[in-house]
């Protein structure tokens, strides 16, 4: 029985070996679209914000969130009325991702303000496609095996195999991206800004918000964090265009939910925008509307 117990360790240290060796082989020599299961996508705007932070400290306002968040607060204006800020939103950000970036930067940003945007499909999706982009553009410590268990999907845990060998074997460390890509440019602060362009309007069907639990607990525990640091902090539902945001059936709901979870503003209730002239599709805003978000959100912070 001892000799079994003994073979059978070993067995599974070699095949824990064979199965890491076998996602880097298979992920540095394999199409794209050949692995399904590991989606490792290091560079653009994730991974200058991801850099960026590092070397800094000691702000007045911290951005969480979703794209709605990184493209949707501008650093420039909140720098020209005294404002020091820091933009942490990722693509698709759910509370998964933003509760390891937190316990990963906050003690060094000190903040004496976070504004966390949040969007109903954030708090309603599994997280997979946020932790790959995170995953593959940041180091990779406890919180993200932490974060491959909670979110419990086989491309996490690749993707997560894969970025961790590639790092032992320090294949990025001479890697950098471009600060313009296509139709972004990214801004010092974590900002991106688009080029400037105009929504289309088209129909949108009739959708009910429906959450994930295990978003809603995480999103939760976040808090939590954020106030045993004695942080004030403002929860934020970005500006959508109205045609999607009266998709949404069941926004009495959302709202409600936000409010007991802490001081809640729906800025598509107080503020007054025009859907082709400051969006660029049906749930990003674009610079004209930008600059009327963030000078209506600095008004909220002075008074």
């Amino acid at each position: 029985m001892k000799k079994f117990i003994q073979h059978s360790i070993l067995f599974s240290f070699f095949a824990l070996a064979f199965y890491i060796c076998a996602v880097f082989v298979f992920g540095s020599y394999t199409l794209r679209n050949l692995k399904p299961n590991i989606n490792f996508k290091l560079g653009g705007n994730t991974y200058s914000r991801l850099i960026e932070v590092k070397k800094i400290d000691s702000i007045d306002i911290l951005f969480l969130g979703s794209s709605h968040s990184y493209r949707g607060f501008d650093t420039r204006i909140f720098k020209k009325n005294g404002l020091n800020t820091f933009n942490l939103g990722s693509s698709a950000q759910t509370p998964i991702q933003t509760q390891i970036l937190l316990k990963r930067y906050l003690d060094r940003l000190q903040p004496q303000l976070i504004i966390y945007e949040v969007y109903p499909p954030t708090l309603s999706i599994d997280g997979v496609e946020s932790s790959l982009d995170i995953i593959s553009n940041d180091k990779n410590d406890i919180y993200s095996f932490q974060m491959a268990i909670h979110i419990n999907k086989i491309r996490t845990y690749n993707t997560l195999l894969y970025a961790t060998s590639r790092k032992l074997l320090q294949l990025d460390n001479n890697f950098s991206t471009p600060k313009e890509k296509e139709k972004d440019l990214y801004i010092k602060g974590g900002f991106v800004e688009k080029e400037i362009s105009y929504y289309q309007p088209q129909s949108i069907p009739k959708n009910e918000i429906i959450l994930n639990e295990t978003q809603l607990k995480t999103f939760v525990k976040t808090l939590d964090i954020i106030k045993k640091k004695n942080i004030k902090l403002l929860l934020v539902y970005a500006p959508i265009t109205k045609s999607l945001y009266r998709s949404y059936t069941n926004n009495t709901y959302f709202d409600s939910l936000m409010h007991r979870s802490g001081n809640y503003y729906n800025f598509n209730e107080m503020i007054n925008l025009v859907d082709t002239l400051h969006f660029y599709d049906s749930h990003h805003l674009n610079q004209k509307g930008v600059r009327l978000f963030n000078e209506k959100i600095i008004k909220l912070i002075d008074e």
